[in-house]
């Protein structure tokens, strides 16, 4: 078994990498190669994107990213941003390898800790993240009427509502409609925003497999916008933001409903509604759709901390720089944000 490292700038590499991701069972769509070169170019990240090959075969691939911030602690992750992570692979040998890899990596580097985002517990003797995020998945029904009934019935209503108000889902050549909304959403909540630079790398890196969907009211004003991911026969809506007219005109239901239909219409299979924080507003949203949520296994190894980190909005340390993000102006914080969510991911 060898151990190589990933330079995303190599075609032939990055093929070989994806080819195995796409076959790989564990594997997600935040395990495919073009994350290197975002995370590396525009995150500003160092990657560690590592495979384990045996006999000129990739047997797994394990995609990590080192986040060095004052603020926010000294870490190397798989894989920030992504609600999934951790290794893929074929077989304990290369599953062992590559995280003996990453260990010596972590240390080597002097990180505070390693983390990885299982889907599953892989470690019950790491320290876990387990009661934070959860992450909602659910077929899709072979037709649309079938698809329509699954909604419950409150939920169906709202559904119904967004359809009589004539709204109108679009799909988006570009980013700046989405972005626009987005942004305006997490400043909204205290909390900045990615870049557009980030959203345009994942559209010119992913192509057909990023698609930004885009709903309006009938006079043709942006209400709300999701940027999807298409990973095999998945569709994974991971991105997304709204108007503050969204909700009287139930603006995102009708726009999951237009993601879900249209991903039937394509054939597909599950709905990945996304990882949501255990008690938050979208987690509930999420359930009312009918979906059930599955715990994220984030395992971690210590090293110069004697517990987990906690760097999200429901940490109460943060609630007094939550407040005050709230009050930028939005130009000030779209140019700001981006400077300091680098290292939340």
């Amino acid at each position: 078994m060898s151990l190589h490292r990933l330079d995303g700038s190599r075609a032939a590499d990055a093929a070989r990498w994806d080819a195995f991701v796409t076959a790989c069972p564990e594997a997600t769509f935040f395990h495919r190669a073009g994350w290197e070169r975002i995370t590396r170019e525009v995150l500003r990240h160092d990657t560690h994107f590592l495979w384990a090959e045996s006999n000129g075969q990739i047997r797994g691939v394990l995609p990590l990213a080192r986040v060095h911030s004052r603020l926010f602690g000294h870490s190397l992750s798989s894989l920030p941003f992504a609600a999934y992570g951790g290794v893929a692979a074929l077989d304990d040998e290369a599953r062992a390898a590559l995280e003996a890899e990453a260990q010596a990596i972590a240390q080597r580097l002097g990180v505070d800790h390693l983390e990885l985002r299982h889907m599953q517990r892989r470690h019950p003797d790491w320290p876990a993240q387990d009661a934070l995020y959860v992450t909602f998945r659910k077929p899709i029904e072979p037709t649309e009427e079938a698809n329509m009934l699954a909604i419950p019935r409150k939920q169906r209503a709202m559904v119904r509502k967004g359809i009589k108000n004539g709204l109108v889902s679009h799909i988006d050549p570009g980013v700046d409609r989405f972005f626009a909304l987005y942004a305006s959403n997490v400043h909204r909540h205290g909390t900045p925003a990615l870049s557009r630079r980030y959203f345009q790398a994942l559209r010119d890196t992913f192509g057909d497999d990023c698609e930004v969907l885009t709903v309006t009211d009938d006079q043709g004003k942006p209400l709300s916008s999701v940027l999807s991911f298409y990973f095999r026969d998945e569709v994974l809506p991971t991105f997304a933001g709204d108007d503050t007219a969204a909700r009287d005109l139930a603006g995102n239901d009708f726009k999951y409903w237009e993601l879900m239909r249209r991903a039937c219409a394509r054939g597909l299979k599950v709905f990945d509604y996304g990882r949501s924080k255990v008690g938050t507003g979208p987690f509930s949203f999420k359930r009312n759709w009918g979906f059930e949520p599955t715990p994220l296994h984030y395992e971690y190894r210590l090293y110069k901390r004697d517990s987990i980190p906690q760097n999200n909005p429901a940490n109460p340390k943060y609630k007094l720089m939550i407040e005050t993000w709230r009050r930028l102006p939005l130009p000030v914080a779209n140019w700001l944000g981006p400077h300091i969510v680098r290292n939340l991911g």
